[in-house]
């Protein structure tokens, strides 16, 4: 049989001509590779150029006459267009999403805003579950405000209101699966439904899903948003974003990023190629960890309440086992004590670093109402869903046999 890897020599005996689909850690080692490298590389080599010559004056024009006409794919004349390294990136993501094209940013928050910017009109209308992360939301009910672009905020999992908040003037509905910190799941196939039936486009931020554990595009959703800062990055050194989707919709999307310049370097595209060829083992590993700590936080009497998609006690389990392959490695848990006393908890921890972000190989762990609501007040925390006890705990690739040893030990100051 033949993969979609790899394209079979004409004359070759052929047993069966259905393409297979090739595992997701195949696909993170070898997707939308075309093999071809500078001085026979195996790694796509760090292209590090703001500019790009020309051999002559013929040259030139032949590439203007493809650039006008959308040919000479790969060839650029300045880095803020394209890069051979980015490129690679963004092949490679397209290939682990089922996407046709992919188009990579410098951060996750300028490959969102870029893609709002240029697709939503003066005058149009969002539609947004208002578990987004709060970035997006504050840039929706902001910024775009000031270009006359409304936002209508609507509650998680309220499909019916989702519906009903579409006016004449949406055109997108933007929803984010699973949400931070409460591990929310949306019905992706829902969302597509009224979308298509409302003719409007959809907007799916899965970064905490990572195309491992689900890939929206299958059940209909027009475009996959990443912070691929996490789990795609993997290791905590770089900044990026990505948009995938149809090669149609991703084009004017990349004519965008001309224009607002939000262009990732090609050092960062490197090191973010490189994380990619061990998302499958590290999201596997991260999966199966978190299983395991958030089965043990839900015995422990020290634990009011734990939120995990993997449990049959979280809201949305039973959408999760439809759509999702793996659960994700962020556990949120709620323990039975003040502020201050889940902090004593959280400094006795000795695995964990106390960060925000989460995603890569080193866990992290956070108090949200200390860390991303640190300005609010109690109330205006509760009133976002906030609590004082709350805990983030994004689990690394550490065995779980020592996450949970340290668990306990740390879950000690609260008896």
């Amino acid at each position: 049989m033949t993969s979609n890897l790899t394209t079979a020599n004409p004359g070759d005996p052929v047993e069966d001509s259905t393409p297979t689909l090739p595992g997701m850690n195949t696909l993170s080692v070898h997707g939308g590779d075309n093999r071809q490298r500078a001085h026979q590389a195996i790694p796509m080599p760090i292209i590090q150029t703001a500019t790009y010559a020309f051999a002559d004056t013929a040259d030139l024009i032949n590439f203007m006459q493809h650039k006008t006409g959308g040919g000479l794919v790969g060839r650029e004349e300045y880095g803020r267009y394209g890069n051979p390294t980015i490129q690679s990136v963004e092949r490679k993501v397209a290939a682990l999403e089922g996407a046709d094209d992919a188009v990579l940013f410098s951060s996750g928050m300028a490959a969102i805003t870029s893609l709002l910017l240029s697709a939503i009109p003066t005058g149009k209308h969002i539609v947004m579950t208002n578990d987004c992360y709060r970035r997006t939301r504050q840039f929706c009910e902001t910024f775009l405000k000031r270009l006359g672009i409304e936002t209508s905020i609507v509650a998680c999992g309220d499909y019916e209101a989702l519906e009903a908040a579409i006016q004449p003037s949406t055109r997108f509905i933007v929803s984010e699966s699973p949400t931070n910190p409460y591990l929310r799941i949306a019905d992706l196939e829902r969302i597509a439904d009224i979308a298509i039936r409302h003719k409007v486009r959809t907007l799916i931020d899965s970064t905490f899903g990572t195309p491992v554990n689900q890939r929206p595009l299958d059940y209909g959703i027009d475009y996959i948003v990443h912070s691929a800062t996490k789990y795609l990055g993997g290791h905590h050194d770089l900044l990026a974003g990505v948009v995938a989707g149809r090669k149609d919709r991703i084009a004017p999307l990349r004519d965008a990023r001309g224009v607002l310049g939000g262009i990732i370097d090609p050092q960062s595209a490197y090191l973010l190629e490189r994380g990619l060829k061990t998302l499958g083992l590290r999201v596997s590993q991260q999966n199966a960890t978190a299983m395991q700590v958030a089965q043990y936080l839900e015995a422990h009497p020290a634990i009011e309440r734990v939120w995990y998609p993997g449990l049959p006690s979280h809201p949305d389990h039973a959408i999760a086992v439809q759509q999702m392959s793996g659960f994700g490695g962020v556990v949120s848990f709620e323990v039975r004590g003040t502020l201050e006393q889940t902090s004593r908890f959280i400094d006795a921890l000795e695995i964990p670093y106390i960060a925000p972000s989460l995603g890569g190989v080193d866990s992290l762990i956070e108090q949200p109402a200390l860390m991303s609501f640190f300005e609010k007040t109690t109330d205006e925390r509760l009133e976002l869903g906030i609590k004082e006890n709350l805990v983030r705990f994004a689990i690394g690739v550490e065995d779980a046999s020592d996450i949970i040893a340290d668990l306990e030990q740390a879950l000690r100051v609260l008896a």
